[in-house]
């Protein structure tokens, strides 16, 4: 079973490199074009790499609860490459708030500015947190979603959780609701640099939205918990369902 895992992760990394190589050059002149442009390649590039998922290494998913429309404001776990994949194609025109350095990515960070991202500089402090502010309230007045992962990072199932205080300042100057999000996806796109790809099915799920207006520290005990508590039951789950499968 573990060498049928690894040959089906194998096509799928054949896939991957082959779309995104054949869409990266094929979108060159997009970065010319108003960036709806570029938004649709990148969302057909997320698509594209879903399916090969599921046809190559048998790898689909499951959402759960109501997935927030127009200008949201989302906070999401983050476990795996599939978490960006998968809520670009979910979330309305989404934007993320992501590490200013990825931008000077050859391609890839041409891409991101061009599409449309909320760029944070950790070293700015207070400025960097009013830029990111104002880029947030302009994304959703134009209808799109603002993604954050508000670890800021990566974190393997069962990790211990780092929540950082930046998800509490947008939230308390965007004056919005937060929409909470848990998955598993950790348990599926594993192994030594995120090589080996599990059959199964990832859950993601949308939790209820947290109300504008908490203080900063009831936001955050509110959002930790719900989204850790809702991670580890679906991450209980998953572990289930891959050792019925042999793939414990």
């Amino acid at each position: 079973m573990k060498t049928l895992t690894a040959l089906r992760s194998a096509l799928f990394f054949a896939w991957f490199v082959g779309v995104s190589v054949v869409l990266h050059i094929l979108a060159l002149p997009t970065l010319l074009m108003p960036a709806r442009a570029i938004q649709a390649t990148a969302r057909l590039w997320a698509r594209a790499l879903l399916f090969g998922l599921k046809i190559f290494a048998g790898l689909g998913y499951e959402v759960r609860g109501a997935i927030p429309r127009n200008g949201a404001f989302v906070a999401s776990k983050h476990m795996s490459m599939w978490d960006t994949l998968a809520l670009y194609v979910l979330l309305d025109k989404p934007t993320a708030v992501l590490k200013r350095e990825l931008l000077s990515i050859p391609f890839y960070g041409w891409y991101l500015k061009k599409a449309g991202v909320i760029a944070i500089d950790r070293a700015g402090r207070a400025s960097a947190m009013r830029k990111m502010v104002a880029d947030a309230r302009a994304m959703a007045a134009a209808g799109r979603a603002i993604l954050i992962f508000p670890e800021g990072t990566r974190k393997k199932p069962g990790a211990a959780p780092d929540y950082k205080p930046g998800v509490a300042g947008l939230y308390s100057q965007l004056g919005l609701a937060c929409h909470p999000v848990a998955l598993n996806s950790g348990l599926y796109w594993t192994g030594p640099g995120g090589f080996l790809k599990k059959p199964g099915t990832v859950v993601v799920e949308f939790l209820p939205p947290i109300p504008p207006g908490l203080k900063r520290a009831e936001f955050m005990t509110a959002l930790e918990s719900g989204i850790e508590n809702a991670t580890a039951r679906l991450v209980v789950e998953g572990r289930a369902n891959l050792t019925a499968r042999g793939l414990g």
